[in-house]
């Protein structure tokens, strides 16, 4: 049994900077899978979306956010988030974030951040290091974490299920009270007792079998809460990346939208700019126009994926606004200054999640989400680009603000620790590798892009078959985490097609060619799902 005041699972920009803002209140466990910099945000390239210049305005940011949306962003959650964020930034700046500067001095003779575009912005505002933003994210907040002693980081370690009052017997609210850990190395569960729990594990990239995520992208945190009883919505809203590196040896590389905010054109194999026939804005339109554009692409053509050209640009330019990009397209033999990037779609960003407020309360008290995990109601239907980093960040610091102004009560609850029962060692893992493999295929196949409801509803009977099938081999066997990752994301799995089953329109990231057209009747309309519901 492990007792901390604030349990965060999770260790990317939300998990940390929460983790930051608490600490002088008491002893802060973190909780991550892999290695402390192993997150969502450490792969994030393009930056953060946020109003600093002078020739920018909160109004544009706000009205560019709810026209990527599609009509189901909270206008007032909108605003909050978009205001908040400049002094937010500022904080980051604070803490050693090293943002790109322009080359050109202001006004003054000072210094100047130097600010992209990506699809859906109206203005420059986004605020990168380069096309390597998550990464200088992670090394400023983990240096930062680095000289708080009350913080404790565990790696290595992944959350099983929380724990809760009613989950024990008990009567009246339900309260989290924490959350039950396996220990990788180690090979044993931990009790890790605590009034605040915060959900921070990032979205469910890895249920779909192409994705720009890294693999701890499991939708822990969505599994988890929704088996406690918690709200989720919007899980239909699975964002698409149009561009991911196309080539047999590369494993989920992005090429950063803002590759396209520079000038990159999307063209067809034999050089045929096709995004000037489908949105105004052309290769900039948002990622959800782009996506099923260059699904229709090479659905038409029978080509394997589609070219993003930026050669027109010179190589100095390239180079010095895309090194890492450059470089890793360099070592797959793809010269970007020379020759177009082969891009493909992939499964990128988790819309829906957790239901929270702005201050990261979910229904159950004691349990927050911040980050991706959660749905605040900022990105609707579709995020705008570059405005999750930006959310996580104010959400982050509006949930520290909340819980140390207005502290839960001590509880003497009794937890008790983890039992295996007559579990055994699993005898063949070969079933774990199988039904992980079939769900991500499953998904890919008949819950993405471009959806039916017959496919939706083949892909509903026989993820329920597999629920079944994981749950016997879940209670049979001592846990892994193999096991434990796949449970997750046959459960999330479930939620997306259960949640696109409601949504009987076309909107944003949800497109079903059952009901080509948006229906007024669900704007500003949630798919909300509860366990039992």
């Amino acid at each position: 049994m492990k007792h901390f005041d604030f349990l965060i699972l999770g260790s990317g920009i939300a998990g940390l900077t929460f983790a930051l803002k608490v600490a002088p209140r008491g002893r802060v466990a973190i909780v991550t899978k892999k290695d402390r910099a192993e997150s969502n945000t450490n792969y994030a390239q393009g930056g953060i979306a946020s109003v600093t210049s002078k020739t920018d305005s909160f109004e544009s940011h706000v009205q560019d956010t709810l026209t990527a949306g599609a009509g189901l962003c909270k206008e007032s959650v909108v605003r909050t988030i978009v205001g908040e964020g400049p002094a937010r930034i500022a904080e980051l700046i604070a803490l050693g974030m090293k943002f790109s500067e322009s080359a050109a001095p202001s006004k003054d003779g000072g210094k100047q951040l130097d600010l992209g575009r990506e699809g859906g912005h109206s203005e420059r505002r986004i605020l990168h290091a380069k096309d390597v933003t998550g990464r200088e994210i992670e090394r400023a907040l983990l240096d930062a974490i680095s000289r708080q002693p009350n913080i404790e980081i565990f790696e290595n370690h992944i959350a099983i299920d929380l724990i809760t009052s009613q989950k024990l017997g008990y009567v009246g609210e339900n309260r989290c009270l924490g959350a039950y850990v396996f220990d990788k190395k180690g090979n044993r569960v931990w009790t890790f007792a605590a009034p605040v729990t915060v959900l921070a594990t990032g979205g469910c990239g890895k249920v779909y079998l192409y994705t720009t995520n890294p693999d701890i992208a499991t939708g822990d945190g969505v599994a988890m809460a929704f088996r406690a009883g918690a709200s989720i919505a919007n899980m239909e809203f699975v964002q698409f990346h149009p561009t991911c590196l196309y080539h047999p040896k590369a494993k989920s590389f992005l090429i950063s939208e803002a590759v396209r905010g520079e000038g990159g054109i999307l063209k067809t194999l034999d050089g045929r700019e096709f995004m000037d026939a489908v949105h105004p804005l052309k290769s900039l339109a948002p990622r959800d126009i782009v996506a099923r554009a260059i699904d229709s692409e090479m659905k038409k053509t029978g080509a394997d994926c589609v070219h993003l050209d930026i050669t027109h640009k010179s190589a100095k330019f390239i180079i010095e606004r895309f090194p890492n990009i450059h470089q890793t397209c360099l070592r797959y033999g793809i010269d970007i200054t020379r020759e177009p990037i082969p891009v493909v779609p992939a499964a990128h960003y988790q819309c829906g999640g957790v239901v929270t407020n702005l201050d990261g309360g979910t229904d159950i008290a004691g349990l927050f989400a911040v980050g991706e995990v959660a749905c605040t109601g900022l990105h609707g239907a579709n995020r705008l680009a570059s405005n999750s980093l930006l959310e996580a960040l104010v959400c982050a610091h509006r949930a520290a603000e909340k819980i140390l102004s207005a502290p839960l009560p001590k509880s003497d609850f009794k937890i008790p620790v983890w039992q295996s029962g007559s579990a055994t060692n699993a005898d063949e893992m070969v079933v774990v590798a199988h039904n992980w493999d079939e769900i991500r295929r499953l998904m890919w196949d008949y819950v993405g892009i471009v959806r039916t409801n017959k496919r939706l509803q083949r892909a509903q009977k026989r993820l329920a078959n597999l629920q079944q099938e994981i749950q016997e081999y879940y209670w049979n066997f001592i846990v892994t985490a193999d096991l434990l990752e796949l449970r997750n994301i046959a459960m999330v799995a479930e939620l997306i097609v259960h949640c696109a089953l409601q949504r009987p329109e076309s909107r944003g990231l949800n497109y079903n060619l059952d009901f080509p057209g948006a229906n007024p009747a669900w704007s500003q309309r949630d798919s909300v799902v509860r366990r039992g519901s």
